[in-house]
C-alpha cells in the first residue's frame, strides 16, 4: 500500500474533511496530477490554469492560485521525485441536496506521494493495451474537465486488472474513441498526428496540450478530430499521455501488434527536452 508522504487541507496538516463534504457526497469537484522532479513542479501554470478553468465552469469559488501554488512548491522541495495532487472541491454542504446553496467555501486537500522511477522498458518497447467494454457518457457541461467523478474510470480500469495490460482505450457512447482510462491517446496515420476531440467527453490533458505544442513547433501535421475504430484499425502508431507517462508507446492494441515508430520517437525525444526545462519549477521555461 501507497501511503501519501504528506496531507494538507486548507492549508494545514491535516487527515480529515467534513462528513458534509460536496466532493465526497456528488463528486463535486476537480483535481490536479502534478509530476515534480529535481524539487520543483513540472507544468505547474498549466495545472493552475486548468484547475482555475474548471472552478469557473463547475461555479466553485475561485481559490487563491498564488497560495496553491506556493503549497505545491513546497512539497515539490521536500523530495527529489514526488507526485502532488491537488483537490478543490465546492467545500462542505449548508443545505440537503444536489443544489449548491452558494454558501459554500471551497474545501482544498493536498496530498505528496513518492514517486517511484519508472520502468524504462514501458518507454521504450511500449505497453500492451486493450479495448473497455465501459463506454463514456457524453455531456458538454463536463467535457475536457478533470473533475472528481471517476466512476466510468474506475470500472474500465477493473478491466486491465489482467497482468501484461498497461492501458485499456475507452470509446463513447455514441463510439467515438476518447481515451485510455488515465491517458490521452494519440495515433499516427500516414504521417499525420491524430488525437481524439474532447468536447463531448473526456479530460483535455496538460500533457496532451504539451504535445499538440510540440508536435505544431516541430512542423509536424497535427488535428483534433473525432476518431472512430476504423481509425484505431488504421493507426499504424500509437502512444498514450499523462501528467506522469510523458509519452509511453502502445506494442499492442486489441491484439494487433505495434511498433514505436519514427514520429513517436521523435515527439518523446522533443517532448524530454521541454519537460527538461520544465522540471525546474520555471514556468516561464515552457509557454
Amino acid at each position: 500500500m501507497i501511503s501519501p508522504e504528506a496531507i494538507r487541507v486548507n492549508g494545514r496538516p491535516a487527515r480529515e474533511v467534513s462528513a458534509l463534504e460536496r466532493g465526497l457526497h456528488y463528486g463535486d469537484g476537480l483535481f490536479e496530477t502534478i509530476a515534480c522532479v529535481r524539487g520543483g513542479a513540472r507544468l505547474l501554470e498549466q495545472h493552475l490554469r486548468r484547475l482555475a478553468s474548471g472552478c469557473a465552469r463547475l461555479g466553485i469559488a475561485p481559490i487563491d492560485p498564488a497560495a496553491i501554488a506556493a503549497e505545491v512548491r513546497e512539497a515539490a522541495a521536500e523530495s527529489d521525485r514526488a507526485i502532488v495532487k491537488i483537490l478543490v472541491t465546492r467545500g462542505p454542504a449548508t443545505a440537503r441536496g444536489y443544489a449548491a446553496s452558494g454558501e459554500e467555501q471551497p474545501t482544498r486537500v493536498m496530498l505528496r506521494y513518492l514517486w517511484p522511477e519508472d520502468d524504462a522498458a514501458l518507454s521504450e518497447q511500449g505497453v500492451r493495451v486493450r479495448i473497455a467494454s465501459v463506454r463514456l457518457g457524453e455531456n458538454p457541461a463536463l467535457a475536457g474537465l478533470k473533475h472528481c467523478n471517476r466512476l466510468e474510470q474506475v470500472l474500465a480500469r477493473r478491466e486491465c486488472a489482467d497482468a501484461g495490460f498497461g492501458e485499456a482505450l475507452m470509446f463513447s457512447s455514441s463510439g467515438a474513441l476518447i481515451s485510455g482510462t488515465m491517458s490521452n491517446v494519440f495515433i499516427v496515420q500516414d504521417s499525420m498526428l491524430l488525437t481524439p476531440c474532447v468536447d463531448r467527453c473526456g479530460v483535455a490533458g496538460v500533457m496532451r496540450a504539451e504535445v499538440l505544442a510540440t508536435a505544431a513547433a516541430a512542423g509536424i501535421r497535427v488535428e483534433e478530430r473525432r476518431l472512430d475504430g476504423d481509425d484505431l484499425e488504421r493507426s499504424q502508431e500509437l502512444f498514450l499521455t499523462n501528467a506522469l507517462m510523458g509519452i509511453r508507446p502502445a506494442r499492442e492494441v486489441a491484439g494487433r501488434s505495434l511498433v514505436p515508430g519514427t514520429l513517436t520517437r521523435h515527439l518523446q525525444a522533443q517532448l524530454a527536452a521541454r519537460l527538461s526545462s520544465a522540471a525546474d519549477g520555471s514556468e516561464d521555461a515552457h509557454r
